[in-house]
């Protein structure tokens, strides 16, 4: 037990044991638990002032021993006090060291000796309303403490009283008056009462003061006399609220501090500062809004404008190192436009194109520049989003407001002037990634979409910073002020330094449909069969039956580049589709049913014969099919049974296409299985001492090799000749085209897997391909496309 506890218990020790002390001391602080000023001293200093109360009439109540006048008060000590009150302040919150909410209220005490501050806590705010300014009180059970300054404070117990006494028992104490000081009249340094009318109200500002956030609001008081502005810092800030302030409100306020400040003298709220909102005699506010059309070089203009344009904020370093902010803005009302710079917090206010906005208390300067006048907001500037405000006005404007409302996409197809500015509400229809490019001044980024309303879809370039904004598929966005220009095949729309692209206003998307539902509205579904040479805006439901690996290549530009081969087939027939870049990294699996949407359909005949192939890129998409979508759609097995029905060698003719065959392999042979190529003209490689190809005579790093095994396949019906090629003879030898390359290359022997080769004798395989006239030893010879199945 500390030695001030022992102390205190000395002083009843003939009234109760230690350990019963102790026990007191246990349970008024779990009674106390929550109120953070009351230590262990505190508390067994209350309970042993309690025990001496109760059961003796103390020697210091007697008129010639008492020690509650406030010069004698000592710190430490638990004791009655009596004074006038001279000040209540409003109620402060704060937050307890468990995070409960809390209040203190300040008031204080005068007697001829002196003053004291007293603070009444949460539970002690009760007893407030038993008082005023005026009032002589007795307090019982106050703790007097050091204070800031080293000036005594005295606080309440739990279980303070409050009791009014009879003034004129104390006519030595000093009398209360209300001096109220014009705002015209007001002097630096001073304690003040000033009765004032609410011409505006901040928004709640922060700053960062010794590594501590911090925030203030600022009222602009006006009397007959003249206006100044009041700040409310911290906690204090809360009261607006709680006093339920707004603009045109009279208020008393009682023990203000003045300071000067950029040559006017304002007031500032402090810790013994009370506001009371009232019907005080003080001028109406009779605000001056000034014409846009009329802006002059001045301080403390009040304008209501329509918002027609919003810029992204700007970050800047000030000389002082520290960062700052600024966004612009353009107001218009019936009269011009003008713009308007909000600085710092203002910066990122919520303003949204369309908005009506009042600006208070803003400077107008001459812009050299742009020749004409800009708004500029300061420490005191007011901004009112969507005010009250003069009815004819706001009708106007919101009038105006409806000629900024977004174009429909079929509206924007429409425009016919290459540079017009527009703003439009879609959802991301189709996205690619950022990509770099070099221009004159250094590295710029670009990334493409797809914007898509109920009434169409356009093309938007999205550029440096705006590329790198977080977009997904099937966000609903809003561009403003994007460029139209004009693409190869329509109207495109560019969205550089000066558009804003943000999330849509509630009003924008009331109609907008949801990304399934524009799917339904803007694509055709096809089937394989229906497919036309640059079919557009289509998509395709069909499973993987086949796939090959990825293969990097070099673009014209020197950039990497990366495709893969993807053939896919629904009931109707199978296509060859060409996966580009990202797309050729998708995780894809044989019978894997997929949505192909917008892809560029594109017509080959490089093959011997032409057919239609599938292009997907940048602009098109392709994800994993629907429940929905895959309820009509074939199962893998199905489709092999659709697309390669089962046909005998004898009724094989030059018009079977896409057919599956099952026989023994026969004659295979391996003698020579590797075909070594130019890998500049695919030609067969001669080459010469120097590496360089006798055909085209470009430098050969590494040729080009083709597996190719040749020999026959027989059935019940008959046999036809063929030669597996490249991945398919890869699947029946069993070995990659590199480990074969290998093994030649080991034994310097071009027949060293003819062995190999010839086990597959006997071996019965299931193909699917094509069987085609060959002229020149006129017959029939099958063409291998895929093996489905070996068994050796």
């Amino acid at each position: 037990m500390k030695e001030e506890i022992k102390r205190e218990y000395q002083k009843i020790k003939d009234r109760m044991s230690l350990e019963e002390f102790q026990e007191r001391i246990e349970k008024r602080k779990q009674e106390l638990d929550d109120v953070g000023f009351m230590d262990e001293l505190s508390i067994a200093t209350m309970i042993t002032d309690e025990i001496l109360r109760d059961e003796n009439e103390l020697i210091s109540e007697k008129p010639e021993h008492r020690l509650d006048k406030i010069s004698k008060l000592e710190e430490g000590a638990s004791t009655p006090l009596i004074g006038r009150v001279m000040r209540i302040s409003s109620p402060r919150t704060f937050t307890t060291r468990k995070g409960k909410d809390g209040k203190l209220t300040n008031v204080i005490l005068a007697d001829d000796t002196g003053e004291i501050r007293t603070v009444f806590w949460t539970e002690n705010i009760k007893l407030l309303k038993k008082f005023s300014e005026g009032d002589v009180i007795r307090i019982r059970d106050v703790n007097v403490k050091g204070g800031f300054g080293g000036r005594k404070e005295a606080h309440l117990m739990p279980r303070s009283t409050v009791e009014v006494l009879d003034p004129s028992d104390f006519p030595e104490f000093p009398e209360y008056t209300e001096e109220i000081t014009p705002l015209g009249e007001l002097v630096e340094d001073e304690e003040v009462n000033v009765i004032a009318r609410i011409r505006g109200i901040s928004r709640v500002r922060t700053f960062e003061r010794d590594g501590r956030d911090g925030k203030f609001v600022t009222l602009e008081l006006l009397d007959s006399t003249g206006s100044t502005t009041y700040t409310l810092w911290n906690n204090d800030v809360n009261l607006i609220e709680e006093l339920g302030l707004e603009e045109g409100d009279a208020v008393k306020i009682l023990g203000a501090q003045t300071r000067r400040r950029d040559d006017r003298v304002t007031l500032t709220h402090t810790s013994t500062t009370r506001i009371i909102r009232g019907d005080y005699d003080v001028p109406e506010v009779r605000e001056e809004i000034m014409k846009i059309g009329d802006l002059h070089e001045k301080d403390g203009v009040t304008v209501i404008g329509l918002v027609t344009r919003v810029y992204e904020p700007i970050e800047f370093e000030r000389n002082d190192g520290t960062t700052g902010s600024l966004r612009s803005v353009e107001v218009t009302d019936d009269t011009g436009s003008a713009r308007v710079t909000l600085w710092n917090d203002d910066a990122f206010l919520k303003i949204n194109k369309g908005d009506i906005v009042k600006i208070s208390g803003a400077r107008v300067e001459f812009d050299e520049y742009s020749s004409s006048y800009r708004i500029n907001t300061n420490f005191n500037t007011r901004i009112t989003i969507n005010p009250k405000s003069d009815e004819s006005l706001l009708r106007l404007l919101e009038e105006y407001r409806e000629h900024l409302r977004p174009l429909k996409i079929s509206q924007v197809l429409e425009i016919e002037d290459e540079g017009e500015e527009v703003d439009v509400v879609g959802r991301i229809f189709s996205l690619t990634d950022p990509r770099e490019f070099e221009r004159e001044d250094g590295t710029g980024i670009v990334r493409s979409m797809e914007l898509a309303d109920e009434t169409g879809k356009i093309r938007v370039s999205l550029w440096n910073e705006k590329a790198q904004k977080p977009l997904n598929i099937g966000d609903a966005i809003r561009i403003e002020n994007a460029r139209i220009r004009f693409g190869l095949y329509s109207v495109e729309l560019s969205a550089g330094r000066t558009t804003r692209i943000t999330e849509p206003l509630p009003e924008d998307i009331q109609d907008l449909p949801s990304f399934e539902e524009l799917e339904e509205m803007l694509y055709t579904t096809k089937k394989i069969d229906e497919l036309e040479e640059d079919d557009t805006d289509i998509r395709i439901v069909a499973r993987v039956i086949d796939l090959f690996d990825p293969k990097e290549f070099q673009r014209g530009d020197g950039t990497p580049g990366m495709v893969r081969t993807v053939e896919f087939a629904d009931d109707t027939g199978s296509i060859r589709a060409s996966l580009w870049d990202e797309k050729a990294e998708m995780p894809l699996s044989i019978g894997d049913p997929v949505k192909i949407e917008n892809p560029r359909v594109i017509y080959r005949d490089d093959m011997g014969g032409g057919r239609l192939e599938l292009s997907i890129g940048r602009s098109s998409r392709i994800e994993a099919a629907t429940e929905r979508d895959v309820k009509l759609l074939p199962s893998f097995e199905e489709l092999q049974e659709i697309l390669y029905p089962l046909k005998n060698i004898e009724d094989l003719d030059d018009e079977s296409r896409n057919v599956m065959i099952r026989g023994e392999l026969n004659e295979m042979y391996g003698g020579r299985i590797l075909s070594v190529k130019c890998p500049s003209c695919n030609e067969r490689l001669d080459m010469n001492e120097e590496n360089i190809c006798n055909f085209c005579g470009e430098l050969v790093d590494e040729p080009r090799y083709l597996l190719m095994i040749p020999g026959w396949i027989s059935d019940d019906t008959g046999e036809i000749r063929t030669t597996f090629f490249g991945r398919e003879a890869e699947r029946v030898l069993g070995m990659t085209t590199r480990e074969v390359v290998d093994t030649i290359n080991r034994s310097a022997d071009e027949s060293a897997l003819q062995e190999r080769v010839e086990d597959l004798n006997g071996a019965t395989v299931t193909v699917i391909g094509n069987a085609e006239f060959d002229e020149y030893n006129e017959e029939l010879r099958f063409i291998p496309r895929k093996v489905v199945n070996i068994e050796l």
